[in-house]
């Protein structure tokens, strides 16, 4: 008697208030897609590409002379003495871990950047998100790379992506 009562319960609370305890449909979006194909994230990447590419560029030229510092020496191996030689070999090889480092804090640098960008851009993301939830009386939303399938109509990538455009043109980098 008491399992039945329990039981009638139950089910009279779920169907008496069905809406807060079962959600309503789930729609998904696509993070990625938002960061890659928005205004401000196009802006910031492009901004970010460019920083590195002119870094490997520098980075190319100074390998370059390095190299071409390199065969000199080599030639002048037989020419000068062997503590010359050494001291010349040295102050390459110390030029050349330099170039390692400054490359490999070009790098570190982009890195930061790129995730201090994505960052800002999410921060900025989640109350359009939550303010296109409130309006549209959405419960869940998720991220396409959660799912395995779904319905393309639940996709609110774009209309989110033209919310984002409106409010933000672009990010700080520095």
């Amino acid at each position: 008697m008491k399992k039945i009562k329990i039981i009638s319960i139950l089910l009279s609370f779920l169907i008496l208030t069905p809406n807060n305890l079962l959600a309503s449909t789930t729609y998904y979006l696509d993070f990625k897609y938002i960061l890659n194909e928005s205004d401000a994230g196009k802006k910031a990447q492009n901004e970010l590409k460019k920083k590195l590419n002119d870094g490997i560029k520098s980075s190319k030229k100074k390998e370059k002379s390095l190299q071409e510092e390199e065969k000199k020496i080599i030639q002048q191996k037989k020419i000068i003495s062997a503590e010359e030689y050494k001291k010349k070999l040295q102050s390459l090889r110390t030029k050349v871990s330099s170039l390692q480092k400054e490359r490999n804090s070009l790098l570190e640098n982009v890195g930061r950047q790129r995730a201090k960008a994505r960052n800002e851009l999410l921060k900025n993301l989640n109350p359009i998100i939550r303010e296109y939830m409130k309006t549209k009386n959405i419960k869940i939303v998720m991220d396409k790379k959660s799912l395995i399938l779904a319905d393309e109509s639940l996709d609110i990538t774009k209309d989110i992506i033209k919310l984002l455009n409106d409010k933000i043109k672009s990010i700080k980098l520095n």
